[in-house]
């Protein structure tokens, strides 16, 4: 009750956080891991709209999926949709390592940043060995 009872310029004077944020913490992989886990679901969410918006061009004729194609295959797509791809398998590798996490195992720090490594290597290896495969098919 002390701060209710203070004028506000008092209150207003302090150069202190209120609670310890980015700028104090350094950031570790285990932060930095989860922050990406959460960025990709968005990702994943926006990505969405992208296969939707395949099958609606499929059910509206030859020509509205040709116009699709042509938006789709264009250099700027390709990177949207690989980081697409990176953004499902990272979330997928990481998703399950949040299960292994459910039940009980890998809190050790040291055993939370072997688990790390394997999630993003799992996700760049995947991501590589799907668009290895889609550019062997289309050649």
């Amino acid at each position: 009750h002390y701060y209710l009872n203070q004028p506000k310029s008092i209150l207003m004077s302090r150069q202190r956080p209120l609670s310890p944020h980015l700028q104090i913490y350094k950031p570790q992989l285990t932060s930095i891991l989860s922050i990406l886990h959460r960025g990709t679901g968005v990702v994943l969410s926006m990505g969405s709209v992208i296969l939707v918006s395949w099958i609606i061009a499929l059910t509206l004729g030859r020509e509205t999926y040709l116009m699709y194609s042509k938006i789709i295959n264009h250099w700027f797509s390709h990177i949207v949709l690989l980081g697409f791809t990176f953004g499902l398998f990272y979330h997928l590798s990481n998703g399950i390592r949040h299960l292994f996490w459910d039940a009980g195992y890998g809190y050790d720090l040291k055993q939370a940043y072997i688990s790390g490594g394997i999630v993003v290597f799992s996700s760049l290896f995947l991501t590589a060995l799907t668009w290895l495969i889609i550019y062997i098919k289309l050649i």
